[in-house]
């Protein structure tokens, strides 16, 4: 059985990519921008568990990139059983202040190619009748937050994305996760070290190996949905019922609002 993870290099998508390996024995696919790091992480999981790893550069924002990983495996005849769509970036600013190719960028990579490798990989897996897709969005998809309104507004479409093919894969034997976790433990958003371990401690953040374990459990189970953490369940209705001196108050804290 094949899984194919993408921003598999680092992270979460590494993390993905190794619990597969180690727990599920999936031989693997792994994408990333990062041409050395992913050869690097395919020969290690091949090394460190006996199965197939094989490390593709992609470029995910550019439009083709979806059609090259598919063609990809189709002519080397690997059938993709298990699909985790994990690539993302982040960023904190003003959208009048990114450069206009950023967003492009993250559309592209969190919505655009998403869609294309469910939409490629998930009808060969209908038309074998069995298959697992596993899609990231974000605790975010619900909230209206200045400073990344690209990045939530994109894992909300993610988020609805993933939903509505839950409801139309699962006639076909395809179960389709929306995973829409708090902070995760990485470099991604650029913390301090000191304050990724207060954020951990007080269970806001979770380390990224327990999230990968949480989220494949989950997808495996068939779950449409899944949000690790109790207080990031409280924390969502309650970010969306404060006044809006409330969010201009704590606008002011911020760096990238001064």
């Amino acid at each position: 059985m094949y899984a194919l993870v993408t921003g598999a290099s680092s992270g979460v998508g590494l993390h993905y990519a190794t619990v597969l390996a180690s727990d599920y024995h999936c031989d693997l696919v792994l994408v990333s921008n990062q041409a050395l790091e992913i050869e690097q992480a395919a020969r290690t999981i091949t090394e460190e568990y006996g199965v197939r790893a094989v490390g593709i550069y992609a470029d995910l924002s550019r439009a083709e990139a979806a059609d090259e990983i598919y063609r990809y495996c189709r002519e080397h005849g690997i059938e993709v059983d298990i699909l985790v769509n994990n690539a993302g970036m982040f960023y904190m600013k003003r959208l009048i202040e990114v450069p206009v190719g950023k967003i492009e960028t993250l559309l592209m990579l969190h919505m655009f190619t998403l869609t294309k490798l469910c939409r490629l990989f998930g009808n060969d897996m209908c038309e074998r009748h069995r298959g697992y897709i596993l899609n990231m969005a974000s605790m975010t998809a619900w909230m209206s937050m200045p400073g990344i309104q690209c990045y939530n507004a994109s894992k909300a479409f993610v988020l609805n994305l993933s939903k509505s093919l839950w409801y139309e894969l699962k006639p076909y034997g395809v179960s389709v996760t929306v995973m829409t976790p708090g902070a995760i433990d990485t470099g991604l958003y650029n913390l301090s070290p000191e304050m990724r371990r207060w954020l951990v401690r007080l269970n806001v953040s979770i380390p990224p190996e327990k999230f990968a374990r949480i989220a494949l459990k989950k997808m495996f189970k068939g779950k449409k949905q899944a949000m690790p953490g109790l207080l990031n369940r409280l924390f969502v209705p309650v970010i969306n019922h404060l006044p809006d001196w409330a969010v201009f108050a704590a606008m002011k804290r911020l760096p990238v609002f001064r």
